[in-house]
């Protein structure tokens, strides 16, 4: 028994049929359009206010999706929807060249181009007088029921062009991404850092504790990784003289998601010699400043009903003593796990599930301190067992300059005074590969021989950060689910059908 999409579907083909019989191209290779909706719009208002003589008329072509039909006797109106927005269109048969009937066969959702001279309304909405039309593309499936505003979150990700056709935010989501990308390289480039790419495929997914994804290269008989991080390649760069470099790619974590997770994610790392964890927050200062002003002309944005700022100085606290304040735990007085555990039960925290000292502090500040962190706010100072990549602190060895950045409850950026010394480096990563083996842990760090190498020829003193994009878009689009700024985020599998016999 047919479905009812599927009546529909075969009416549209009936369409394609005839367009086709009558010697139509229903997909055309191209079309010459002069103008988008709103650059129709604009040139249409200006050559209002410039013209002397009201007789002068803008002629124009513009395309785009169906989304609207009303049909008037001898005239029928559609709206076309484009990238900049939509643009109404009026058929005439007394006017359109071709047949005009040939309309019974467009339906909504297909593409169509038309060209003719603009005029407004007499409700005041600049049209498109039809002249010359052409179908673009026949849609041959329907837009689902109610399409217009569609809210349904499953379709909506995993159709993801459907969201798009349905919802102006959605497409102003993606507009903005782009822009923020093309700010942040904006930023970088002018301040002399040279945008470079590294492997994505690597054999040691070192750079981070997290769990990788794994694949095997059969021409090389070997097991790959995807990346975790691009620090240690990029790092790489700084020892061979590439003094300031940056990389905004996809970085993988075999991990859960949620809704400031996703597996798939973008990152924007930057390295620069001669530089330390202080150089790097300013710069981070200045760098979310000058993205938020480029793309939303203010640097204060309104996120879950708070106003962020994102102008400097942002607030500065010391990690041991915002886990006292928050957590009301010492970590002096905890340097062990069997104290430490017993803090975190006396405040509720359950302490299984980590394993390390550094992973139980970690969850603390996840549950006890971050959430209290709705302005911008640099967490600094970690303490090394957390930190394998980061330089110890001079005064305080316990330590390392570190820094994360927060801003509404959420990590958005990771920093260090990267550690230079191949000696301390070995000893700190092959803690990691001992910690894995004891506790049969995925999420530590590796040790990467050809990383050491590299160190061992000298690396300058250098200052590192990971700025997470996809939270960054969270902040300036004001969404609360990663996967509302991730095109096609990662989603759990459809469940399977059960055929009828």
């Amino acid at each position: 028994m047919p479905t009812p999409e599927d009546v529909l579907r075969d009416a549209r083909l009936e369409k394609l049929g005839r367009l086709r019989n009558k010697g139509v191209d229903p997909y055309p290779s191209n079309y010459q359009r002069s103008h988008t909706s709103q650059q129709a719009k604009a040139e249409y208002s200006s050559s209002l206010e410039n013209s002397d003589s009201k007789t002068d008329r803008l002629f124009v072509s513009v395309a785009g999706r169906v989304i609207a039909w009303r049909s008037m006797g001898k005239a029928t109106f559609l709206d076309l929807l484009d990238i900049d927005g939509k643009i109404q269109v009026i058929f005439k048969q007394d006017v359109v060249e071709g047949e005009y009937k040939d309309l019974k066969d467009v339906d909504i959702g297909d593409w169509v181009g038309v060209s003719g001279f603009l005029f407004e309304t007499r409700t005041k909405e600049v049209t498109v007088e039809v002249k010359k039309w052409q179908v673009l593309s026949k849609s041959i499936r329907p837009l689902p029921e109610k399409w217009h505003g569609l809210t349904e979150i499953e379709t909506r990700y995993r159709q993801r062009y459907l969201d798009l056709i349905a919802n102006e935010n959605s497409r102003e989501i993606v507009k903005l991404r782009s822009n923020i990308l093309n700010a942040i390289r904006s930023f970088m480039n002018d301040r002399g850092f040279l945008e470079v790419e590294t492997p994505i495929l690597v054999p040691v997914a070192a750079g981070g504790t997290a769990r990788p994804f794994s694949t095997h290269y059969n021409m090389l008989r070997r097991d790959l990784y995807l990346r975790i991080a691009t620090e240690l390649y990029l790092k790489r760069l700084v020892v061979g003289g590439i003094e300031k470099v940056y990389e905004i790619g996809k970085t993988f974590r075999n991990e859960g998601f949620d809704h400031t997770h996703n597996p798939e994610f973008t990152m924007m790392e930057s390295y620069e010699a001669l530089s330390d964890y202080k150089d790097v927050m300013c710069m981070t200062e200045d760098l979310l400043s000058f993205v938020s002003q480029g793309v939303l002309n203010k640097t204060e944005v309104e996120f879950e009903g708070n106003n962020i700022d994102f102008s400097s100085p942002w607030k500065k606290i010391v990690l041991k003593d915002a886990v006292k304040q928050y957590a009301d735990i010492d970590l002096g007085l905890c340097k062990d796990i069997d104290s430490l555990s017993l803090a975190m039960e006396r405040i509720g925290i359950n302490p299984s599930g980590q394993k390390t000292w550094g992973g139980m502090v970690d969850k603390i500040i996840d549950i006890k301190v971050q959430p209290n962190f709705i302005q911008p706010t640099f967490l600094i100072d970690y303490p090394v067992e957390m930190s394998p990549l980061a330089k110890k602190k001079p005064e305080d060895s316990d330590y390392v300059e570190r820094f994360e950045g927060f801003i509404a409850g959420m990590e958005v950026c990771n920093a260090f005074s990267e550690l230079n010394d191949p000696i301390d480096q070995r000893e700190r990563l092959e803690m990691q590969e001992s910690l894995r083996v004891k506790y049969d842990l995925e999420e530590t760090d590796r040790l990467d021989e050809d990383y050491i190498l590299a160190l061992e020829h000298g690396m300058p003193p250098t200052g590192g950060l990971g700025l997470g994009i996809d939270r960054l878009v969270m902040l300036l689009s004001n969404q609360n689910s990663i996967r509302e700024v991730i095109a096609f985020p990662q989603l759990k599998s459809q469940p399977v059908e059960e055929k009828d016999n």
